[in-house]
């Protein structure tokens, strides 16, 4: 199943920015690729439409690797001829050594790196124990004035410290986030569509990233990845490996390949601006688009069709941060 036309855009939420539906992530992609399939790679994703990337510096907490895949990724871009205003970049900053490591020094060292003066918007990473969020609000409030970036969200809080968030900028007159970053996939599903996010997605009008669709790769056949992939929230792995026959079948019905199935599946949440996935070449990028033809065919089916895959279903707590306390 392919798709032939340029990937449409949706708003992210009611206050931000309107984004492609498919966007490509950085973590583990671009510093696995030979450089040159990494400016093809590039130059062909802006080309179809694909012209959002989510591109950090993982050098903090869990992601303490100090990887160049950022670097790599500014040198490519530029070596492909795209200028900036072509594409929109989606950074991250992050909250294990804040305040320690400020938001200002942390997108300093970012779009360095990079080779820009300016992110589109950020998303504030996940943290744990308590937060300074006067302080989050304020220094994010004042990088959007002094036009490091637009717009925020967040990744993988907790419903009710994303809640309070909203609540103290609208008190405030601080920038509110307008979206949130959630590992949302066939299988994990408890976070995203439930009650408290749904309240918020309705209430304050923000929308959703979807990240992680593929279970570091399982979700697409890739059963036993080698590289390092993202976090097991009321460890269901392995039930998600032995499911992927069920993947296959749900699949098939369709005329659809497995990673199709996942993206698509993604798009029937209404709150879902952006899927987020890696690509390492271009048949794979585009195989994955071929999810928008799947879900203009099937969107209304889909859901029916993968119900006994949602495998965190009481399993994982809706309200806490990663669906875990």
């Amino acid at each position: 199943m392919r798709y032939s036309g340029a990937v449409p855009r949706r708003r992210l939420g009611m206050r931000g920015p309107v984004v492609p539906m498919a966007g490509l992530g950085s973590w583990n992609t671009w510093d696995r690729m030979e450089f040159g399939a990494a400016v093809e790679l590039i130059g062909a994703a802006v080309r179809h439409g694909v012209s959002l990337f989510d591109v950090a510096h993982y050098n903090a907490g869990p992601h303490a690797e100090d990887a160049t895949t950022d670097v790599i990724f500014g040198k490519a871009v530029r070596e492909a001829g795209i200028a900036r205003e072509e594409y929109t970049l989606c950074g991250k900053l992050w909250l294990w050594d804040y305040p320690a490591s400020s938001f200002a020094a942390q997108i300093e060292t970012s779009l360095e790196r990079i080779g820009t003066d300016r992110a589109d918007l950020v998303v504030v990473g996940d943290f744990l124990g308590e937060l300074d969020l006067r302080s989050v609000l304020s220094d994010v409030s004042e990088l959007v004035r002094a036009g490091r970036f637009a717009a925020w969200g967040v990744n993988n809080w907790a419903a009710r410290d994303l809640g309070r968030a909203c609540a103290l900028a609208a008190a405030e007159g601080f920038t509110p986030p307008s979206f949130a970053q959630l590992k949302y996939s066939l299988a994990r599903r408890s976070v995203p569509e439930g009650l408290p996010y749904g309240r918020l997605l309705s209430q304050a009008g923000l929308g959703l990233q979807a990240s992680d669709v593929f279970e570091g790769g399982i979700l697409a056949g890739r059963l036993h990845p080698r590289r390092k992939i993202g976090a097991d929230p009321g460890g269901i792995r392995e039930r998600i490996r032995a499911s992927f026959p069920l993947v296959m079948r749900a699949a098939e019905r369709f005329g659809a390949t497995p990673a199709q199935l996942a993206v698509a599946f993604c798009f029937t949440h209404p709150a879902v601006a952006t899927v987020l996935f890696g690509a390492s070449g271009l048949r794979q990028l585009e195989e994955n688009l071929g999810a928008l033809t799947l879900l203009e065919r099937h969107g209304p089916e889909l859901r029916e069709a993968v119900a006994e895959l949602w495998l965190d279903r009481g399993v994982v707590d809706p309200e806490a941060s990663w669906g875990t306390a």
